[in-house]
């Protein structure tokens, strides 16, 4: 008898522990993905000199949910010209992210605005362009707080340039700090 109490009571348990919805609540929740700042070199061809110019980007990046997020880019790639030229970038806009283990690879649309320099002008002339940027790459987390940017690849396009515009592809590699 006291076998088949001990029964019915485990039993009971059991079943009520789902009605009670008696699960522990996660403890550690955030309302968004991962957010990042990172800085990297970009090399960029110019579409305007044949020689490649060089220099830092800025980047960070806050996803929303799993997949979904937005990126700020801001490109300073007027350090190394040999053309004696420069095109800095500043962007903003949605990215969709697909995370596959440690690899993040990434797509992204990027609009803002990009600044022409002459640099062999005294003083250097500087012009500024709306523009907007078609890419994606890939992030590797190294470590719980270090990601690796792989790559990075823009398509830009700065249609008020005169005459017909003109379109740089910018490639970026880096390293960023994760929240």
């Amino acid at each position: 008898m006291k076998r088949r109490i001990q029964a019915g009571l485990l039993t009971a348990m059991l079943v009520t522990a789902h009605w009670l919805h008696a699960q522990a609540v996660p403890t550690a929740t955030r309302s968004g993905g991962i957010s990042q700042i990172g800085a990297g070199w970009s090399i960029v061809s110019p579409d305007y000199a044949p020689s490649r110019i060089q220099g830092f980007s800025i980047y960070g990046t806050f996803d929303f949910s799993k997949h979904w997020g937005i990126e700020g880019d801001v490109h300073r790639t007027s350090m190394k010209t040999p053309s004696n030229i420069g095109e800095d970038s500043y962007l903003l806009g949605p990215r969709y992210v697909f995370h596959h283990g440690r690899i993040h690879p990434y797509a992204k649309a990027l609009v803002g605005f990009g600044r022409f320099h002459y640099q062999y002008l005294n003083p250097v002339a500087t012009y500024t362009y709306k523009i907007y940027s078609l890419g994606g790459g890939v992030d590797f987390q190294a470590r719980s707080h270090l990601n690796i940017r792989a790559v990075d690849l823009e398509y830009q396009k700065w249609p008020g340039f005169p005459t017909s515009g003109i379109t740089p592809i910018a490639l970026t590699f880096g390293a960023a700090y994760a929240f």
